[in-house]
């Protein structure tokens, strides 16, 4: 049995990707501060372990690694917006811990290391298509560390130590660790909730990816020809559509939903956010043949069904949903 680290596995992704990761037969060992608790794992799973550790000291535990096979590092202060935050504690998660996890996991004999970067490290660009290639234009801290890990990695690789990076797009749908702080996440519980959508901007490009297609990408690179990944970043996006696109998407749908309340109406105002980009997934098709399955309309389709059975209470007011609320209520430093 294959043991798999995964940094940050207690967090949205690794909510949902845990679970299946079990049931193909796989050991998972988590690391994580449990910033938004563990009561959403299978904890009762003889072959899921959990430990709430922080990342910036895991290179002094190499214990950690022991009998792993791959690290998929998850772990960050994760969103654009959660740089309101101390820069220090983005800086010493997302960055300056990761180098040490990297030469950390190698010494221990890891086999593969999957890297979870962002597509935002593209920051505007009005290339039609925005490729591998592109420059990165980081418009945050966050977009920023995000690619400076990058090189980072690279640099350990060898024929034992198979390195990848993936720069998935904004993520949406359920989860067992729900976030409602990104964009067709936001947009869907406004329409349920409230009857009303806010979009600011409308005019930026966002390239999306339904949260099971991200999983069903972490699978399959678990099992890929190590030469076909070795040293490879790729962009894993599906539609790449306009905010106020995404808003009339999730109007039509949520309506459709929920027949018997009101009409959704939407609201527009200007953005100080300025992130737009089309970015192009060829490349992993063409190399691993990964294609996403999943649409923006099933992911709001299944968060209706989420509201609708109860799994998501009070989705205003606590802050579990909201990764800098959260933050703050701790008092994370």
């Amino acid at each position: 049995m294959k043991k798999i680290l995964i940094t940050g596995g207690a967090g949205y992704v690794g909510s949902r990707l845990t679970p299946q990761l079990l049931a193909l037969g796989y050991s998972i060992r988590i690391l994580d501060t449990l910033f938004y608790g563990s009561h959403h794992l299978p904890l009762s799973d003889p072959n899921l372990e959990v430990l709430k550790t922080d990342i910036r000291g895991v290179s002094h535990h190499p214990k950690f690694f022991e009998d792993v096979n791959t690290v998929i590092h998850l772990g960050c202060i994760s969103n654009d917006a959660s740089f309101e935050l101390d820069e220090t504690l983005s800086r010493t998660i997302n960055f300056d811990a990761f180098e040490p996890l990297v030469i950390s996991a190698k010494k221990a004999g890891v086999k593969r290391f999957i890297y979870a970067s962002s597509s935002s490290v593209y920051g505007i660009s009005e290339e039609r298509n925005v490729t591998e290639s592109h420059p990165l234009v980081p418009l945050t801290l966050y977009n920023k560390y995000k690619g400076l890990c990058e090189p980072l990695l690279f640099k350990h690789e060898t024929e034992d130590f198979v390195c990848t990076v993936i720069r998935p797009a904004t993520l949406c749908g359920w989860a067992p660790r729900q976030r409602l702080d990104l964009t067709v996440n936001i947009l869907t519980n406004w329409a349920i909730n409230r009857r009303k959508i806010n979009v600011f901007g409308g005019s930026q490009l966002r390239p999306n990816l339904h949260i099971q297609d991200m999983c069903d990408l972490y699978k399959q690179l678990l099992i890929e020809d190590r030469g076909k990944i070795r040293g490879q970043t790729f962009n894993v996006g599906y539609q790449n559509m306009s905010v106020m696109d995404i808003a009339l998407l999730v109007k039509r749908v949520v309506q459709e939903e929920t027949p018997v309340y009101a009409d959704i109406r939407i609201e527009q105002s200007s953005s100080d956010d300025l992130r737009s980009y089309h970015i192009n997934s060829d490349k992993i098709r063409e190399t691993i043949g990964f294609e996403p399955r999943y649409t923006i309309e099933d992911a709001v389709r299944e968060l209706c069904k989420a509201f609708k059975e109860n799994k998501l209470p009070l989705s205003f007011d606590d802050d579990q949903y909201f990764n800098v609320r959260q933050m703050k209520a701790l008092n994370v430093v």
